[in-house]
């Protein structure tokens, strides 16, 4: 039963042992599900969005809290609202209804055990999408393990390479090495990616990574450890998109935009590896306007 593992949460890797019954851990979640938003969302790797968009469901609260998250509202402030599991069965079949891509779970990992629930409710009423997990990748491989054979894609965030600049923006000083192990598991359960004759994805891992301004060497080393360590097995999403909100005024370094250089240096150092399945940005995509509205 979900309750008994929420009643001494480990979920994700600050296993704060925490009664969620009755209190809050590190994220800032209890024992009901939050939800901010449900929507049809069009700004996401090609593969992922169809025609009308992927079905995503934004969840509130987060086991990561970056000092520079564009969703802090949801993230930090938990903004949203609570639905039942059979409420957040039905979303999921909404979704399918509204013509939905796939089931794009965002920032979902504080409720795994909820989510499997209704995942299995919603495929009882016809729930035929692949579902896609979206997350910080800060993951432990046992959580991960849960979603065999409920997700079909994993789209973590893979942030940072060195643990001092985890340790500085996100309070996570063991971020790569447990990220890294995670992204494994999820390549484990998804194996290598699938499409359907549309150029849909049905199955697979998509690592995505923010470059932040002044880091490209650590963006750099990124993509050379995934090319090491998977090859073209995976698909890498490479994005230019950060913007200086939040908390980000607070730290000297990334209280800017990223420089066309500094994106450009990352994405020479794929082309140099010759990466096959890597998503690029092309434009400005820097921009508040691109953030979500939580009504």
């Amino acid at each position: 039963m979900y309750s008994e593992i929420l009643k001494n949460c480990n979920l994700c890797p600050r296993r704060c042992g925490i009664d969620r019954t009755k209190n809050f851990g590190f994220c800032g979640a209890g024992e009901k599900v939050k939800i901010a938003l449900v929507s049809l969302h069009k700004w996401e790797e090609p593969c992922l969005v169809g025609e009308t968009g992927a079905g995503t469901i934004f969840f509130s609260h987060c086991n990561l809290k970056c000092v520079f998250c564009q969703n802090s509202e949801i993230s930090h402030d938990g903004r949203g609202r609570e639905v039942s599991i059979g409420e957040l069965a039905k979303i999921f079949v909404r979704q399918q209804n509204s013509g939905a891509a796939n089931i794009e779970l965002v920032t979902p990992t504080h409720y795994v055990p909820q989510i499997c629930r209704a995942i299995d409710l919603a495929k009882k009423s016809g729930l035929n999408l692949p579902i896609v997990y979206n997350s910080s990748a800060y993951e432990n491989p046992e959580t991960i393990e849960l979603l065999k054979n409920r997700v079909d894609v994993f789209l973590p965030d893979l942030k940072y390479f060195d643990n001092r600049i985890a340790e500085t923006f996100s309070n996570a000083p063991d971020y790569f090495e447990v990220a890294l192990a995670a992204i494994q598991k999820m390549f484990e359960i998804a194996g290598e990616p699938k499409f359907d004759e549309t150029g849909k994805i049905l199955k697979g891992v998509i690592v995505r990574h923010l470059i932040l301004p002044n880091f490209r060497r650590d963006s750099i080393k990124i993509v050379e450890e995934l090319h090491k360590v998977f090859g073209d097995k995976i698909f890498v999403s490479l994005m230019n998109q950060y913007t200086p909100v939040f908390r980000a005024k607070d730290h000297k370094k990334i209280n800017r935009r990223l420089t066309t250089f500094e994106y450009n240096s990352v994405v020479n150092r794929a082309i140099e590896l010759d990466m096959k399945n890597c998503f690029v940005q092309i434009g400005k995509t820097a921009d508040e306007k691109f953030i979500p509205k939580w009504d």
